[in-house]
């Protein structure tokens, strides 16, 4: 994606009237959002007389935005000093006294019944909300104002209703903080917001004269009270109508929950550069990682080469795909060039944790500690500071001290949840967890959180019903369909722990889409202690042939060689010294099908599965294959007790059948 000079400039004045139009509503993370991508916009080459012919032509006031529609620019013109008296009060947080310049008490009480005014709703589940579900019963109508006007009185109230809710809220995870507290102005607002809507409609039923504003404003108030249905029609008709208002295009993303949902609603979106940049994150924030992402990311990032937004993005996109060198390097890039910004730095916290990056996570803490300890953000990266300190009580604290300043920080609450763990509080652990999902419903990590706790606990049910809603989500990670089989397996249900293990082989190997899990198994590549319980679910169901295979390519993961049988993975593996050269015709051909050569080496899971295939051979009475597996196990080093118990037994049936001495080489069981 390239833009040419006309477009580019078309494009810097609709982020300047973003940032302005914003502002004067007080949207302030929107604006900055605008702000940002505008800075990030390069400045196009011209001569100090261009520049100043250009600012002269193009100066214009920075504070009041011209409105394009004739009667809403008298209506501002005419109530300019209102409207700065009550944005000078929303801008010191005086809420109320905000919404009274242009709707007193007297008058609200007048559009919305007394018995609805400060009610808090009932409904839970989708559309049936109370918002939405009746009109005003007196008929008193709206001062004639304007829309601007309209829409910061509102919204005034509308904080002013979180200011409170936050107020009545009791201590984070104390005694009495059940997460129930509401917004007890919602219905106050989408009252007033529906006569409003009545009084504008055409005899077709048709809503007219809107500017996208209060549009977004009544999808706002609806998905806080979860009708998600009309939630979502109110918040695509206000970015058609102003499609610069990315908190609008933020409230639709936390409407959905599934990538099917996202392709779904694309169609009835306005196609441009925002909805590109909404669909990208949107992506992200459904854990997508494909190649489109990045093909589209880097098309944006031409367009805005510093965005601090995309670079985010970016290192999201890696975070995602599990390539944590180079997200974390994506990362310092952003905080070099950003060093004040602290938005998305949980994130970065995160990677310098799970790869135990100790003195960068103790700089970077020191960092948002110096430069606003009273932010979410540095909270939860000093909450993680401690957690790789092990002091797990200090990093509750912090946690707490993040939910505290914003109760909606899902990284907080999920991140104590697996401080809880730590601490074996499991009934803490779970009240996080589902505080966290409540939060946010695609959060796989709290989901997977519920389904650990739960297991425990030993109530192996809810923690499959767990395990599968994180899968569900991620569906291409190993891990959760990992945790899925486990499950199956403590429950006894081996035939669907099989496929859910199988799934997960699948979902961590590179294969041909369609192809049979037989046929891609050959070219795989697999977790040893997944083969391994394959295997045993296999024995236990009295399916030697299939246990026996699996085991055999348990052991093959050593060298990195599936496809190989049991006694060329055994011969390979006495040249394990080796195994990383090219040297040898097993490792060549290894290398021709485009395997990777370097295997895991002997773990416990590869060690188990030798002395059942050791133990099988008995049974089949292949005592030279025995043997000679119980001598690997004894260079091994694991379970070698047990090997030269195999090793005496073997040589005592071999002496008795008369099939003459042990084979040949060093005598392990007398070692």
């Amino acid at each position: 994606m390239s833009l040419n000079e006309r477009e580019r400039s078309q494009l810097r004045s609709a982020l300047q009237e973003a940032v302005i139009k914003c502002s004067e509503r007080c949207l302030y993370q929107s604006s900055k959002w605008a702000a940002e991508l505008l800075d990030a916009i390069p400045e196009p080459e011209t001569s100090p007389d261009d520049s100043r012919l250009s600012d002269v032509s193009s100066g214009y006031s920075t504070v009041i935005a011209p409105n394009p529609d004739p009667d809403e620019a008298i209506l501002e013109s005419k109530e300019l000093s209102k409207y700065l008296l009550a944005k000078s009060f929303f801008d010191c947080r005086e809420y109320d006294r905000c919404a009274a310049v242009f709707l007193p008490d007297s008058t609200l009480t007048g559009i919305i019944s007394p018995k609805d005014a400060g009610a808090t709703p009932k409904g839970k589940g989708k559309g049936k909300s109370a918002v939405g579900s009746s009109k005003p019963n007196n008929g008193q109508v709206i001062p004639k104002i304007s829309q601007r006007s309209l829409f910061l009185c509102l919204y005034a109230k509308f904080m002013s209703g979180e200011k409170r809710k936050d107020e009545d809220a009791e201590m984070v995870m104390g005694p009495q903080d059940l997460g129930t507290c509401k917004n007890k102005q919602l219905i106050t607002v989408s009252r007033v917001l529906e006569a409003w809507f009545e009084s504008h409609k055409t005899e077709d039923g048709e809503n007219v004269d809107g500017q996208g504003w209060l549009e977004y404003l009544y999808g706002m108030v609806l998905a806080k009270e979860k009708n998600e249905e009309l939630a979502l029609y109110w918040l695509v008709r206000s970015v058609h109508l102003f499609p610069m208002n990315w908190g609008c295009w933020l409230e639709i993303t936390s409407l959905i929950t599934r990538v099917d949902d996202l392709n779904r609603i694309m169609a009835r979106l306005p196609q441009n550069i925002v909805s590109f940049m909404f669909h990208i994150y949107t992506s992200l924030e459904l854990y997508q990682h494909d190649a489109n992402l990045a093909s589209s990311l880097d098309q944006l990032t031409n367009i805005f080469p510093s965005s601090s937004f995309l670079l985010t993005c970016n290192a999201l996109l890696l975070y995602h795909a599990k390539d944590l060198v180079a997200a974390e390097q994506s990362f310092s890039q952003l905080l070099a060039i950003h060093p004040r910004r602290l938005d998305s730095l949980d994130h970065y916290s995160n990677i310098l944790y799970v790869m135990n990056a100790r003195p960068k996570l103790a700089f970077l803490a020191h960092l948002c500690s110096n430069l606003d300890k009273f932010r979410p953000e540095s909270c939860v990266v000093i909450g993680n500071y401690y957690s790789l300190l092990s002091l797990h009580e200090k990093a509750v604290q912090y946690f707490r001290r993040a939910l505290t300043l914003d109760r909606s920080c899902l990284s907080a609450w999920t991140l104590m949840g697996h401080e809880y763990v730590e601490l074996k509080n499991t009934h803490a652990a779970i009240e996080s967890y589902r505080r966290a999902v409540d939060v946010n419903r695609r959060d796989y990590r709290a989901w997977y959180g519920l389904g650990q706790t739960y297991e425990v606990l030993e109530m192996h049910t809810y923690a499959l019903w767990y395990y599968k809603k994180a899968a569900g989500l991620r569906p291409w990670d190993g891990k959760m369909w990992m945790a899925v089989g486990s499950c199956l397996q403590r429950m006894g249900r081996n035939q669907d722990g099989i496929k859910a293990l199988k799934r997960a082989l699948q979902a961590d190997s590179y294969y041909e889409i369609g192809s049979s899990f037989e046929s891609a198994a050959d070219n795989m590549r697999g977790d040893p202690e997944i083969l391994l319980q394959i295997a045993g679910m296999y024995d236990n169901l009295g399916e030697i042939d299939n246990a026996k295979a699996y085991m055999e390519m348990c052991v093959a993961q050593e060298v990195g060689l599936p496809g190989e049988s049991q006694g060329e993975s055994i011969a390979i593996h006495h040249d394990s010294p080796d195994r990383g050269s090219d040297d040898g015709g097993d490792a060549g051909d290894g290398g021709d099908r485009g395997v990777n050569s370097e295997g895991t080496g002997v773990t416990a899971a590869t060690s188990k599965a030798r002395m059942w295939l050791a133990r099988f051979a008995m049974r089949t009475e292949d005592y030279t294959t025995a043997s000679r597996l119980a001598n690997e196990l004894c260079q091994d080093g694991v379970e070698v007790e047990e090997a030269k118990a195999l090793i005496r037994e073997v040589r005592s049936r071999m002496e008795s059948a008369g099939e003459g001495s042990a084979p040949r080489g060093r005598d392990y069981s007398v070692v």
